[in-house]
């Protein structure tokens, strides 16, 4: 598969964009603008550098020139909130906000795509009743209890380095999260591993500096059932540690790259009110960019 040309840009453009700070990492723009010329579509998806101070400026600007839809990134998913018109009430459970669509009336409304990201390449498994063991405590982490209670988990493990965080996570999704148990990163785990049908690494352990760590070593790899499944948010390098060590104990393996076609296509779809989304040229173009990036 090739990737489709854009068309020319004109007085007819119109604008998408993720809002970030930093941005100049930022693979969205490939995923989208490839999805937009498959479409199509004379549109143009761009990486804004908006700093925290210049957000409450930024988002009625790009209201008022007609832009027609935004991601946002970090810093800003969990503080946009205050500056939107309406909010969807996942965003509002999640307490975080990654896509913005215009209200129809010069103002934004917030949703949060990254939950659903997530849970795709899931569906079809049969985790009822299961327990699965989720590493780490940042915002990711909520997406991924939000995904574990629709899976219908009976029970998460939730390990982190800070146990007051991890405290503080848990009362905020109490209302609707699976059942959680709190485990400090030096406490054994020997004990639940067997009966564990889903990891998922939502820690930075495997990329950028920490890229030849595991959040697991390998022997707590080799104490999962055989049917267990090891995901990692992280996607560049592919594969990270923890999942080359997963796949080499016959482990089923997934990383974020999925996640992050998935989430980008569900807020498209609300951009452009189309439900037959290119999802194969957005992942194809991600593979092309990390492929140069890490050659």
């Amino acid at each position: 598969m090739t990737l489709p040309l854009p068309s020319p840009i004109d007085g007819s453009t119109q604008l998408l964009a993720v809002l970030g700070h930093p941005i100049q990492h930022s693979l969205s723009p490939a995923m989208h603008n490839a999805a937009l010329a498959e479409l199509g579509l004379n549109w143009r998806y761009l990486a804004l550098d908006v700093a925290p101070e210049r957000l409450a400026e930024a988002l009625p600007g790009l209201a008022a020139i007609g832009c027609k839809g935004l991601s946002i990134t970090i810093p800003h998913k969990e503080t946009v909130a205050p500056l939107l018109q309406s909010l969807d009430p996942v965003a509002l459970q999640l307490g975080a906000v990654n896509a913005l669509v215009p209200d129809g009336q010069g103002g934004w409304h917030g949703t949060n795509t990254d939950w659903l990201g997530f849970l795709a390449p899931l569906r079809g498994r049969n985790f009822t009743g299961a327990t699965a063991l989720v590493l780490g405590s940042g915002g990711v982490v909520r997406a991924v209890l939000r995904s574990c209670a629709e899976l219908g988990i009976a029970r998460v493990v939730l390990r982190g380095r800070q146990l007051a965080k991890l405290e503080a996570l848990a009362e905020a999704v109490a209302s609707w999260a699976p059942p959680l148990d709190l485990r400090s990163w030096d406490e054994p785990l020997d004990e639940l591993l067997a009966d564990t049908q889903l990891v998922v690494n939502g820690t930075p352990l495997g990329m950028g500096q920490w890229r030849e760590q595991s959040p697991l070593s390998t022997a707590q790899l080799e104490q999962l059932p055989a049917g267990a499944l090891v995901y990692d948010v992280v996607y560049t390098p592919r594969p990270t540690r923890l999942l080359l060590e997963a796949a080499q104990r016959g482990l089923a393996t997934q990383d974020g790259l999925e996640m992050l076609v998935q989430q980008g296509a569900v807020a498209l779809g609300l951009w452009t009110g189309l439900g037959d989304l290119p999802v194969a040229v957005m992942g194809l173009a991600l593979e092309q960019v990390l492929r140069g990036r890490q050659s």
